[in-house]
């Protein structure tokens, strides 16, 4: 028991470390950073992150995160782009070099291209005093007081507020771009948020005949043996002129049976909803979601301009989406 104590407390401590390094950040959210900022901004080609090691790993993420929000980025290897790979890096580009120490070779070597370059370079560094920082256009100073490893080597505490930083500058670049969800969900279109944002209800609505439709004259059994057929726990209900003039649903059933109505005689017009609720072509299943939510219904018909039956969006289409 004493020892399962022990490890808790030991884990317990190195939160609380990292913890204390991200607050440590707050004050340094200042000129530098916005300045920073700005640079991104008005970057016309490409923001290239590089790191090393853990910083490395570290670089790859923030690129990601830069990308994923609407501020073209990629990670570069120091060590590659000292054998070739520096090639990628324009006279539009902005590069954001991370390194603890500000003195890894790797990154130190690549400093008189950048210069030669003309482009701007921001370091994010633990050591403000460094060889990168005094390089440097921006420095972002993102030392820790210690590490949260008891040997005071692992990268633990430094690598967790470089994270911070650059989670930090990508959001600050998102708000000031007014990057939107529609526009976060075009870079992730595989993802359950692409789906939700993206799908439109022509791709996974009922149509033709697959749309159960009865007449306005017709009786409760009709319209019972087309919800039987159609397998959608309701029917449309339109006149003449094949325009919409209600719904009969498995509520209106239940409510039909508890009137003991006939269901041979018994006009469906008499016991369908008028007046329910229709979408256009071309909306957003989230936007259908929506409106199935609110109203606490599970089917939405799609008219036309002339208010005809176009096809059917169920709940259980939009759960196969993945939308939900």
């Amino acid at each position: 028991m004493q020892d399962i104590e022990k490890i808790c407390e030991l884990g317990r401590a190195v939160i609380e470390t990292e913890v204390n390094a991200i607050q440590a950040l707050i004050p340094r959210i200042n000129h530098q950073f916005a300045q920073a900022c700005l640079y991104f901004l008005n970057c016309t080609g490409r923001i290239i992150v590089i790191g090393m090691g853990k910083s490395g790993n570290i670089a790859r993420k923030i690129a990601a995160t830069f990308a994923s929000t609407g501020s073209p980025a990629f990670f570069v290897h120091p060590a590659e782009a000292n054998h070739g790979d520096v090639g990628m890096i324009t006279t539009q580009d902005v590069v954001l070099a991370l390194s603890n120490s500000g003195e890894t070779h790797e990154i130190l070597s690549l400093l008189p291209v950048i210069k030669r370059l003309n482009i701007p370079l921001i370091a994010m560094t633990g050591k403000v005093d460094s060889t990168l920082a005094k390089t440097a256009t921006i420095t972002l100073n993102v030392g820790v007081s210690k590490e949260a490893c008891p040997l005071g080597l692992a990268p633990t505490a430094s690598t967790t507020a470089a994270l911070v930083m650059g989670d930090a500058l990508a959001i600050s670049l998102l708000e000031k771009r007014g990057f939107t969800k529609e526009d976060f969900a075009l870079s992730h279109p595989g993802g359950s948020l692409g789906r939700r944002l993206l799908l439109r209800i022509d791709e996974i609505m009922h149509t033709d005949n697959a749309v159960p439709k009865v007449k306005l004259d017709a009786v409760l059994k009709t319209a019972l043996m087309e919800m039987t057929q159609k397998k959608l726990g309701m029917t449309t209900v339109v006149n003449e002129s094949d325009e919409l003039a209600g719904i009969f649903t498995d509520g209106d059933v239940r409510r039909a049976f508890d009137k003991n109505a006939d269901i041979h005689r018994t006009p469906i017009h008499e016991i369908m909803t008028k007046n329910p609720k229709v979408i256009s072509r071309g909306m957003l299943v989230a936007e259908a979601l929506h409106i199935m939510e609110s109203f606490k219904i599970t089917a939405l018909i799609v008219t036309d301009d002339y208010n005809k039956p176009l096809g059917i969006v169920h709940m259980h289409d939009i759960l196969r989406a993945g939308v939900i």
